[in-house]
């Protein structure tokens, strides 16, 4: 048997876990610890990367006071991370200032000059659009993209600027930590928008780099998701409880390998992600972009294959929302106020599982309530950082049942509003692997079976597949399964949900208001967040 450990470096938490490779890759033991996300009120989001540090040694040793496995058996550590962060560090390898995080809004200024100006397609100069689109298969249009963030610094921070030795996402900063090594693994690289994919495995773009004013020389070494990018060294292992020289591999984002523990790697094979976020994925062997739509075909650990990868913001942290601003105080139980957005990642447990027996039999439309799940602006099938939640069509007879039925169907009808906007461009598949805390509740299952029409699909642990899928890089890099294209028989279904058709149709008319929600309400969503901006 060989052990692996796999870092999941999440929004606001890390889950550090250890599995065995055999036949299947099988979770033994898991410890995890939140951190700080720092909500500013000019936009920003930031993190501090030593509470990153801390907390995977923090993990680290209490995982390894629980089982009798000792560390130097372990034969190889990855990581899957949030993805789109922006980590700048000097020539010693610590932050020029605090990590950004992928939720930071304040570089629209940037984001302006840079590409939102002149003959616009999809908000993008057609000049730069095409450029972009030519070379990497997607272009930076959103102003929460690493690039506007990278520009941001270099307009408001000059003095940090200058210290900048390379720019890193967050888990290659901890590979760094780590190793002492400066790499970038293809996905990340492809998600600064940098990334020409042309060229075999692909390169960084001088042309690009040039066009949006960034030194070539702050882009790390490109690696492979499944590469032996380093190992431990003396230090590292003493802090986290390792054995130095532990190999370390490049793993991958969340977007990619959250995909990959959902043993959702074959071509054409779709998976949905219900955690802090949301989102729907399908396997492609092409680039292909939908402008309108806000979506694209991202690079991922896979040679020759992509993800067409369609997002929301807020998935799960609507749920989570739910509970702290309308269910506990339903059931006696009461909380600190606290920012949404400072409020540790969701852990489906016996709260959660209350809510959702509570509104199992609420029938379909929650009374005619349409929850709108955009808590932190909207990136697909509508970029907007200005669009919000709301409860729409309340009524006297409207209860906090309904209303929180209404938030577990709003997150339903958005993840349905992408798989159909994917569906423009290929053919999703019709068994959906359902994956992230929000797949812990058969509830919640049975609502986006019933929702989207299709077989829904669960593995064991699925709030754990990004680990998995970290575990599945490393398993792969040790040579212990061929290839990342047939990891699927290593990570079997758990359980599976048909559609009620009966309630599908009732669904209809409800989620033809809700996808008009938007539309409708887009000015409106503007003049009043604006005042807050």
């Amino acid at each position: 048997m060989t052990y692996v450990l796999a870092y999941d470096i999440g929004t606001t938490g890390v889950k550090t876990c250890l599995f065995s490779v055999g036949e299947r890759i099988e979770l033994l033991s898991s410890s995890q610890q939140g951190y700080g996300l720092y909500i500013l009120p000019d936009g920003g989001a930031e993190q501090d990367s030593e509470e990153w540090w801390q907390a995977m040694c923090s993990t680290t040793k209490e995982l390894f006071s629980k089982v009798n496995i000792s560390p130097a058996q372990v034969a190889g550590i990855s990581f899957c991370s949030q993805m789109q962060g922006l980590v700048l560090v000097d020539r010693e390898g610590k932050p020029v200032r605090r990590p950004m995080s992928y939720m930071d809004q304040r570089a629209k200024e940037e984001l302006r000059r840079g590409i939102a100006y002149g003959l616009q397609v999809a908000g993008a100069n057609v000049f730069k659009l095409l450029t972009s689109l030519r070379l990497t298969g997607a272009v930076s249009s959103s102003v929460k993209d690493p690039l506007w963030k990278y520009k941001w610094v270099q307009a408001h921070e000059p003095e940090n600027f200058r210290r900048v030795w390379k720019w890193l996402d967050v888990k290659e900063y901890l590979i760094l930590r780590c190793t002492g090594e400066a790499v970038m693994t293809r996905d990340s690289a492809f998600s600064t928008f940098l990334y020409d994919t042309r060229k075999g495995r692909g390169c960084w773009s001088e042309k690009l780099c040039s066009m949006f004013g960034v030194d070539i020389s702050h882009m790390p070494r490109l690696a492979e998701a499944t590469e032996q990018v380093g190992a431990l060294t003396h230090r590292a292992a003493s802090e986290l409880g390792l054995a130095p020289g532990t190999p370390v591999f490049g793993g991958g984002g969340d977007a990619s390998l959250i995909g990959v523990g959902a043993g959702a790697t074959a071509l054409g094979s779709t998976h949905l992600y219900c955690g802090t976020s949301g989102w729907v994925s399908t396997v492609c062997d092409r680039q292909l972009v939908d402008v309108t739509a806000m979506i694209a075909a991202i690079v991922g650990p896979q040679s020759g294959r992509y993800n067409y990868f369609a997002e929301m913001e807020t998935a799960g942290k609507c749920l989570e929302w739910v509970k702290d601003h309308l269910a506990l105080d339903e059931i006696g139980i009461y909380l600190k106020k606290q920012d949404v957005a400072e409020s540790q990642e969701a852990v489906y447990t016996s709260l959660y599982d209350y809510m959702t027996e509570t509104v199992k039999n609420v029938s379909p439309g929650s009374g005619g309530v349409i929850f709108t799940p955009w808590l932190h602006g909207n990136r697909c099938p509508f970029e907007d950082p200005s669009a919000a939640g709301m409860f729409f069509n309340i009524r006297l007879d409207t209860g906090k049942t309904e209303m929180i039925n209404a938030v577990l169907e709003g997150t339903c009808f958005h993840l349905r509003w992408m798989l159909e906007c994917q569906d423009r461009k290929l053919k999703t598949s019709d068994s959906l692997r359902f994956v992230g805390g929000g797949a812990l509740s058969p509830v919640t299952c049975q609502r986006l079976a019933d929702i989207t029409g299709r077989r829904i699909e669960v593995v064991a642990s699925p709030q754990n597949v990004g680990s998995v899928g970290a575990a599945a890089v490393v398993a792969v890099g040790l040579g212990l399964i061929p290839d990342l294209d047939v990891v699927g028989p290593f990570i079997p279904v758990a359980a599976a949900y048909e559609p009620d058709m009966g309630r599908h149709n009732a669904y209809e008319p409800y989620y033809r208001v809700f996808k008009n929600l938007y539309k409708s309400n887009r000015s409106n969503f503007r003049s009043l967040n604006d005042l807050h901006t």
